[in-house]
């Protein structure tokens, strides 16, 4: 994967994490320096960086590392690390006639170029097994002819100790100097195209109209954040308006952050699953999220959280506007949404799925894989 934050680079650490060290020795290679790189390193696992463009060349450098680490598994995250992963593999196999089991885990709806398409539908038979991160993403996995190897379906899962006794919202709304009555709606996620922050921030001054005393605080870090806060003052002309949303980068503190919040925003233009909601319903905090891609698949509008659609600047304000009202409806979605989570978005879930996929590559069988990752395609 990437270095930089995400959903994906959240599942890598929450993956290696959790990994026994006496059953698995975990190496992590990104293809670009980040956030998430220091992290690893912060926490003591062995993680190197091949930054090159070229991808011929990164794919050498990394078939060196796992013929020198004698690998059995590569699992890779995001599309450059498949190509990359399937050319390394390759040269292993080359030069040793060994090739390591290759898993890939597929975060992004993003349909591919027909360019991008034609490579996937080349590689995809020499990845042993697909990880789709939602039922949307099979399908779209499907679409694209990709179901020539296993595809198995596991959703990101999240800590749920960390979120779910989180406190500190006391000490973020003194930081940003929020009363503790004001209202407070939180947005978790990198500042992309998709993540839909445009509709949001045009939806703010409807809700700030209805509730003066309220907050948004934008957490994230992202290419589109120079955008955001320009769009952010052309929208909130009004001094006391601009001074009501926050941009606050990248945080390591998000389950105090979710502490604090009212309400927690998704407002994405598409979603692959979106591990920011899940984050969210672990912390008891009631969504309101956009109706595309795997987002339904947990949200249930009316009974765990509020779904709109997205690009609707007036149906997102008047949704937020109504659970700022309401506390009794915020509180039951809320309470609902946090039940969902311990019931299938539990880490230890997740990976218990993926380690079974781990074993295929050293004698385990297909049927070591949990039925409920529903398993389609090739039988790999």
């Amino acid at each position: 994967a990437t270095g930089a934050s995400g959903g994906a680079q959240e599942g890598v650490v929450s993956t290696v994490l959790r990994l026994d060290p006496a059953r698995h020795e975990t190496h992590i290679v990104s293809l670009s320096h980040g956030s998430t790189v220091a992290r690893l390193q912060r926490l003591g696992f062995a993680t190197e960086v091949i930054e090159d463009e070229n991808d011929q060349r990164t794919a050498e450098l990394l078939a060196d590392r796992l013929i020198t680490l004698n690998a059995q598994v590569l699992h890779a995250h995001m599309y450059r690390a498949e190509v990359v992963g399937v050319a390394a593999l390759d040269l292993v196999e080359q030069r040793t006639g060994h090739r390591p089991y290759m898993v890939s885990t597929v975060h992004s709806s993003r349909f591919r170029s027909p360019a991008d398409r034609e490579l996937l539908e080349r590689i995809t038979p020499k990845i042993n097994r697909l990880i789709a991160v939602s039922d949307a993403i099979v399908d779209k996995l499907v679409a694209e002819g990709r179901d020539t190897t296993a595809i198995s379906r596991i959703y990101n899962g999240v800590d749920l100790e960390r979120f779910d006794e989180a406190t500190g919202g006391e000490a973020i709304r003194a930081e940003f100097g929020i009363p503790a009555n004001a209202p407070l709606a939180v947005v978790v996620g990198r500042l992309e195209p998709e993540k839909g922050h445009p509709t949001l921030i045009e939806a703010w001054p409807v809700v700030h109209h209805h509730h003066p005393t309220a907050h948004l605080l934008v957490v994230g870090e992202g290419s589109e954040r120079d955008r955001l806060e320009g769009l952010a003052a052309a929208h909130l002309r009004a001094e006391i308006c601009c001074a009501s949303v926050h941009f606050l980068g990248r945080r390591e503190d998000v389950p105090q952050i979710l502490a604090a919040a009212d309400v927690v925003v998704m407002p994405s233009y598409r979603e692959a699953q979106g591990l920011a909601i899940v984050e969210a319903l672990a912390a008891n905090r009631p969504v309101i999220a956009s109706n595309v891609g795997g987002i339904p698949e947990m949200i249930h509008s009316g009974e765990n959280g509020l779904l709109v659609q997205s690009h609707d600047p007036s149906a997102l304000a008047a949704a937020i506007a109504l659970l700022f009202r309401d506390r009794a409806l915020a509180d039951r979605l809320a309470s609902a949404g946090h039940d969902l989570v311990h019931e299938k978005f539990c880490v230890d879930d997740m990976l218990r799925d993926v380690e079974a996929i781990y074993l295929l590559a050293v004698g385990g069988t297909v049927s070591d894989v949990p039925d409920r990752t529903g398993v389609i395609g090739g039988s790999k």
